[in-house]
């Protein structure tokens, strides 16, 4: 594991967290590259569950040094909570296992408060996002107007540009939403504060990163949001504000594009998605529930019952090719041993019009219906197999016509949440 990327082939919530925490035993160090507090990755060790939203999922594993690099959306509030959480229950969070890059840029309270009045504002055109401010955050950066983690390290910096962006922000509060403006004075002194107590983790993350690589260090960079929710590539506009990919390394971590070697795509053996958007595989009926209630599909970050559905091979086609998959990883498993009859959906079908492929023209997944492949169930309890070879013949006769239609092998294959409840192929 030189350099490895382990990112979401689906709409999120793919089991990310386990399978991190899982491959950061043999890594150095874990790079969490995107995204902000809207991701959380969930760990189970034993019997204690952590729900982990910008750590990265190394930090349960001792010597393993944790990043959060320059292209996240960094709420400094929510990663001390973070912090103080995981301290209270033991775990160690201090410089010497995490640091946080100078260049990332912060997430503030009138994010926040614009995110949830923003998406209030588009009424039945919401796009479903979770109202943590991570859409404002990377719009200012974007613009140009954002401040940095540097930003905060120096008062004099922190007061001059944190007092001007609230000016614009609380017009808009006043003018357009009818809202009390935020108190600038009180919003400088807390932003210094937090930036004295966030100084001692702070440093150059790329140059430590590519130092580390090239002194042979093992690098895994963890994605946060699911492949199909990427800013580019994903079901426009119901996406998240970053690129969740592999395409987002470069930028993101300042690690060279040229020298990441392997990449797996971490997807359930069925499909769920969180909020508003297409979803061509949902189920609406009896067998979505039961997918929900085996499968606990409840946000691990928002709670919000996710939308759950069968395995969707054109679009996990489709994202395992765009991100250069050299292999791949099915979560989930054993909750569809819960089913007598197991669908697939190969195609898609709109009017008259079939798709084998993932559609280029994005909006038009909207309104498209599902053409499924339907294969038997096996019934029996796979929780504790622990080897490829001991499954039984239908559930191995499920994932080899999985990896044929997505045309890339698996890697393991995971059948409960515990760290230990996983299955190499080659078993």
């Amino acid at each position: 594991m030189p350099s490895l990327s382990v990112f979401g082939a689906q709409w999120g919530d793919e089991g990310k967290g386990k399978i991190i925490d899982l491959l950061a035993r043999d890594a150095d160090l874990v790079v969490r590259y995107q995204g902000g507090p809207n991701a959380g990755h969930t760990v189970v060790v034993g019997d204690q569950t952590y729900v982990l939203r910008l750590i990265p999922s190394g930090i349960l594993n001792r010597g393993t040094l944790n990043i959060v690099a320059n292209g996240v959306a960094l709420d400094p509030l929510r990663l001390f909570e973070e912090i103080d959480e995981l301290r209270a229950r033991r775990v160690p969070v201090e410089p010497e296992n995490l640091r946080v890059s100078a260049g990332a840029h912060v997430i503030f309270e009138h994010h926040r408060k614009l995110d949830q009045l923003a998406e209030r504002w588009r009424g039945a055109g919401r796009i479903g996002t979770t109202g943590r401010g991570i859409g404002p955050c990377y719009a200012d950066k974007t613009a140009r107007t954002g401040l940095r983690v540097c930003d905060l390290l120096d008062a004099d910096s922190c007061k001059r540009r944190l007092s001007a962006a609230l000016v614009e922000k609380n017009a808009l509060f006043e003018k357009v939403h009818g809202e009390a403006p935020l108190p600038v004075e009180e919003a400088v002194a807390r932003y210094v504060a937090i930036g004295e107590r966030l100084a001692p983790f702070v440093c150059d993350t790329g140059g430590l990163v590519r130092k580390a690589y090239a002194a042979g260090k093992r690098v895994l960079f963890e994605g946060a949001q699911g492949a199909l929710l990427d800013l580019d590539h994903g079901t426009y506009p119901y996406v998240t504000s970053s690129s969740t990919g592999t395409g987002g390394i470069a930028a993101g971590s300042g690690f060279p594009a040229a020298k990441l070697e392997r990449a797996i795509g971490i997807a359930k053996a069925y499909c769920t998605r969180v909020g508003e958007g297409p979803f061509p595989s949902e189920d609406f009926g009896r067998d979505g529930e039961i997918i929900r209630e085996v499968g606990h599909e409840y946000g691990s970050v928002t709670g919000r019952p996710r939308r759950c559905g069968w395995f969707d091979a054109v679009a996990m086609r489709y994202t395992l090719d765009f991100n250069g998959a050299t292999s791949w990883i099915a979560t989930n498993l054993d909750v569809l041993s819960a089913f007598d009859q197991i669908k697939i959906c190969t195609s898609y079908q709109q009017g008259t019009r079939r798709y084998a492929e993932y559609p280029s023209d994005l909006p038009s997944l909207e309104g498209l219906g599902p053409i499924h492949e339907t294969m038997p169930g096996w019934r029996d309890d796979i929780t504790g197999v622990r080897r490829y070879r001991d499954l039984p013949a239908k559930a191995r006769s499920y994932v080899e016509r999985l990896e044929a239609l997505v045309g890339v092998r698996t890697e393991m294959l995971s059948v409960g949440p515990e760290r230990d409840q996983v299955i190499p192929r080659d078993s």
